[in-house]
C-alpha cells in the first residue's frame, strides 16, 4: 500500500490551492509528502470553464455578506486571507489580474488556462504528486487515534496521517464534483445540509415569450417571494434565452427560489422592468406621455424606456395593440400593462439543473470546522475545504475567493503539529 503524509481529495481551486500553500508552508527539514487525488481524467474543468472561459479569480472588495452560510465563521476566515493575498499570490505564480468595470478580477491574459496551468506547475515545483483518473471510493480511520487514514481509491490505496477533503460541491458533475464528497464526509460522521444548485439559469413555462427575445439582456430588479414573505430583491442584468431567463441577477436570485423548493415551499419571482422605480412612478410618467403624445402608439412610448422587442411582446402578452394610441387605451389595460412592468411574474417551472448550476448551495456546517485551520473537529488530522462546505458566494469570484482563503488556512494548518 502506498503511502503519504498529507492526501488532498479533489484537485479543483480548493484542493490546489490547499496543496500549493501545504508545499509552501514545509520547513527545509520537512519531507512530508503531499498527494493529490481526483476522479477526473483530466483536471481543473470548472477553472477552464468559470467566468465564460476567463476565469473570475476574485473579486476586488470581498465581504461576508457577498456569502450565504453561517457569516460569522465565514467572516473569519476571508479576514485571514483577503483579496489583496490573492493578487499577490496569483502575481507570485506569474499570473497578473486585471480590474473590470463590474469589481471583478480577471487575468490579464483573458484566458481560464492561465490559472489552471500556474496553478499546476506550482504545485510541480513543490514536489505535489498529482494523480487524476483516482477516484476515492472510501476513507478509513485507522484504529489508533493518532495514526491517520486509508484512502481507498480506483488504483488501490494510501494512508496518510492528515486528508483534505476538496471534492466540492454538485455542480457540474462532468468536472468530478457529483457529491460524492458528502458521502465520504457523513462516513467519518460529518452532518450535510440539504443541497440545490445555487448560481443556475431559471426555466420557464413553455407558453411563456421568452423565446422570442433570446439574447435580449436588460437590467431589472428582481424579487423573491417565499411563502408571501420578501426574501430577496436585487438590481442587475437579466439574460432573456431559449429555456427561460439568466443573466447575473438572475444567477444571484436562483438559490432562493432554489432552496424553497427543496423545503416544499411555494416561492415566487417578480421582475420590475423599472428598476429603482414603483407603479405609481411609472404610472405618472405615462400619464404624463398620454397628456403630451395622446396619438403617439403604445408601442412606440414604451420603446423609449424599454427595449423594443421587450415591449412588442410584453403588449401581445397584456392582449393590448401595440399600434393603439396611447390616449385610447382603456384603465384597465393600462393598469394591467403597468402591473406587467413593474410586478412580473416570472413562470418558472424548473432550475436549469446541475450540469448548469455554477455552485451548490448546503453542505457541510461550518460550524463543524475550525475556522482558523479548516479541520474538522469531530475528526482530527481531516480538514475541508471549498465548495464542500455549507458556504456559497453571489456571482462575480466570491466563490474563488472561498476555495483559495479556506485552502490557505487548511494547506498552512496541516504542516503543525497536531494538538
Amino acid at each position: 500500500m502506498a503511502t503519504a503524509d498529507i492526501v488532498i481529495i479533489g484537485a479543483g481551486a480548493a484542493g490546489l490551492a490547499a496543496a500549493i500553500f501545504s508545499g509552501e508552508a514545509a520547513g527545509p527539514s520537512d519531507t512530508r509528502s503531499i498527494v493529490l487525488l481526483d476522479g477526473a481524467k483530466t483536471i481543473g474543468a470548472k477553472i477552464l470553464v468559470s467566468g465564460g472561459g476567463r476565469c473570475n479569480v476574485t473579486h476586488e472588495v470581498v465581504a461576508p455578506t457577498d456569502f450565504f452560510g453561517n457569516r460569522r465563521i465565514i467572516k473569519n476566515v476571508l479576514a485571514a486571507w483577503p483579496v489583496e493575498s490573492a493578487i499577490t499570490w496569483f502575481a507570485s505564480m506569474g499570473v497578473e489580474l486585471k480590474r473590470e468595470e463590474t469589481g471583478k478580477l480577471f487575468p490579464v491574459t483573458n484566458t481560464s488556462r492561465t490559472v489552471l496551468n500556474a496553478l499546476v506547475e506550482r504545485c510541480r515545483e513543490l514536489g505535489v504528486a498529482i494523480l487524476p483518473d483516482h477516484r476515492v471510493a472510501k476513507i478509513d480511520r485507522l484504529p489508533d487515534s493518532g495514526a491517520g487514514f486509508v484512502v481507498h481509491h480506483s488504483h488501490g490505496a494510501v494512508t496518510a496521517s492528515r486528508v483534505i477533503l476538496a471534492t466540492g460541491g454538485r455542480s457540474i458533475p462532468k468536472s468530478g464534483s457529483d457529491g460524492f464528497g458528502y458521502e465520504l464526509a457523513r462516513s467519518l460522521g460529518h452532518q450535510v445540509t440539504p443541497t440545490v444548485p445555487a448560481l443556475v439559469p431559471l426555466v420557464l413555462d413553455d407558453r411563456m415569450f421568452h423565446k422570442h427575445l433570446s439574447g435580449l439582456s436588460q437590467e431589472v430588479e428582481l424579487t423573491t417571494v417565499v411563502k408571501g414573505k420578501m426574501v430577496d430583491a436585487r438590481i442587475g442584468s437579466l439574460l432573456w434565452t431559449h429555456f427561460g431567463i439568466s443573466g447575473p441577477v438572475v444567477m444571484d436570485a436562483s438559490r432562493f427560489w432554489c432552496v424553497a423548493q427543496e423545503q416544499g415551499e411555494s416561492a415566487e419571482v417578480f421582475g420590475n422592468f423599472w428598476p429603482g422605480q414603483n407603479q405609481e412612478q411609472v404610472r405618472q410618467w405615462f400619464m404624463e406621455q398620454t397628456r403630451e403624445h395622446p396619438r403617439r402608439s403604445l408601442g412606440k412610448t414604451l420603446a423609449q424606456r424599454l427595449p423594443q422587442r421587450f415591449t412588442d411582446f410584453l403588449i401581445q402578452h397584456a392582449g393590448c395593440d401595440s399600434q393603439a394610441a396611447i390616449a385610447q387605451l382603456p384603465k384597465n389595460d393600462r393598469d394591467h400593462l403597468l402591473s406587467l412592468q413593474t410586478k412580473f411574474l416570472f413562470p418558472i417551472v424548473q432550475d436549469r439543473g446541475w450540469n448548469y448550476a455554477e455552485v451548490t448551495a448546503g453542505g457541510v456546517p461550518l460550524e463543524e470546522v475550525n475556522f482558523r485551520t479548516m479541520e474538522s473537529k469531530l475528526v482530527p488530522g481531516l480538514y475541508l475545504v471549498g465548495e464542500i462546505l455549507d458556504c456559497d458566494g453571489r456571482i462575480g469570484g466570491f466563490n474563488f475567493q472561498w476555495a483559495w482563503a479556506t485552502g490557505h488556512l487548511a494547506g498552512q494548518a496541516v504542516r503543525r503539529p497536531q494538538v
